[in-house]
């Protein structure tokens, strides 16, 4: 059995959208060769230091050929180290707008506020908690997650999907150029949306799997 860990966004879980795409593929005969691929997800702490012990653990335990991550999870992600990396969205810059927030929190009621607006689907899905003290952490785990970039000197191979019509870009949560930046020239663009279309899953993501997997 191939693993693939499959990391969520903000909100996702162990029920998301993509990685259900993925197993459904795989499951019924959609196989890029020989050997059974298996894409895992589970849902994680909203508190990213937590969260890191948690993904740890896991990659510890399936030893996955693949490491995926979605928008946030992106983040998540990258901080992997010595193994390769597709990233859907990839929200790089998340942590910084959810730093800035985290001093509205110190309002009364704004972090019941922002539980409401960001409030997730019924079902497996992450419990999130609009604190300061959560909040705060995001600046150190993307400065943490950045420091196994190429641009500071990783080894770890890296590919990005961006969608030129994800709706995160114009606030810069989703950016093209911090890509770069960070990762050089290895962002796949395509006319698509933030929540990935199911019609790019199949067209662009899973042959790149494939393609990582050396699955012919």
């Amino acid at each position: 059995m191939i693993n693939v860990l499959y990391i969520h966004g903000m909100g996702g879980g162990g029920d998301s959208r993509i990685p259900s795409i993925l197993n459904s593929f795989f499951r019924n005969g959609g196989e890029c060769g020989q050997g059974d691929v298996r894409v895992v997800v589970r849902t994680y702490d909203f508190d990213p230091e937590k969260a890191y012990v948690q993904i740890m653990e896991w990659v510890e335990e399936l030893q996955p050929k693949l490491i995926i991550g979605e928008s946030l999870g992106s983040i998540h992600a990258i901080r992997i180290s010595g193994v390769p990396h597709l990233l859907i969205s990839p929200a790089l810059n998340a942590p910084i707008f959810l730093n800035a927030l985290s001093w509205l929190t110190l309002i009364p009621g704004v972090s019941r506020l922002f539980g409401r607006i960001y409030k997730p689907r019924e079902g497996d899905r992450q419990a999130m908690d609009f604190s300061f003290r959560i909040l705060r952490k995001y600046s150190a785990h993307r400065k943490a997650a950045l420091s196994n970039s190429p641009a500071r000197g990783s080894r770890d191979s890296f590919i990005a999907f961006i969608g030129l019509r994800d709706h995160y870009r114009r606030s810069g949560v989703v950016s093209i150029r911090s890509w770069k930046r960070h990762f050089g020239d290895t962002a796949v663009l395509y006319d698509g949306i933030h929540f990935t279309e199911e019609e790019h899953i199949h067209a662009l993501i899973i042959p790149e799997i494939c393609r990582i997997l050396n699955m012919k």
